[in-house]
């Protein structure tokens, strides 16, 4: 026969749960429409944040409208490592689960892909005033400066090239 949990000892586990789980919550009160003036004159100023309002999917391009702005309750800091402004969390890809009211770590966006895996690209060599350009195919997605391999249409060689802002893929002598 099962034994009854005590209810602290049942808020206890599951708050050691969602805290193992989710990570660190945002000590935060959500931010109204305040001027700084206001905010100031009823409590000393916390740091304002972002953080998810919503669940964000792996996957899932996050956008501004998923995230409120909160300020931190004073004398509260937030964690490093963690993406808290919108320069930092717009546009960007979610690698993981982001649960709403949680600091969104830095380690769980990335940037989006600019190529895709299998996507036809052109790459490029150059060395001097000689520049070499074929048509190669992706074997992995990458973003803008990430080294993937791509395998050459003609020759069937795989080369490993830097994914530039444009599209296209710059391989190097090796």
């Amino acid at each position: 026969m099962a034994m009854p949990i005590s209810c602290s000892a049942f808020r206890r586990t599951a708050l050691i749960l969602a805290l193992v789980a989710g990570g660190a919550p945002a000590f935060a009160q959500e931010s109204t429409n305040q001027s700084a003036a206001q905010i100031a004159s009823n409590q000393p100023a916390g740091e304002v944040v972002l953080i998810p309002s919503r669940v964000i999917y792996p996957g899932e391009t996050i956008e501004l409208a998923a995230l409120k702005q909160v300020t931190l309750i004073p004398g509260k800091h937030k964690p490093d490592a963690m993406a808290t402004r919108a320069e930092e969390l717009q546009g960007k890809v979610a690698k993981r689960t982001l649960l709403p009211g949680r600091y969104i770590p830095t380690a769980a966006i990335r940037e989006a892909w600019l190529v895709e895996q299998g996507a036809a690209v052109q790459v490029f060599f150059i060395a001097g005033g000689l520049t070499i350009s074929a048509t190669a195919v992706t074997l992995q997605p990458g973003s803008a400066g990430d080294i993937i391999k791509v395998r050459n249409s003609d020759s069937g060689k795989i080369l490993s090239g830097t994914v530039m802002a444009d599209g296209t893929i710059q391989v190097s002598a090796s």
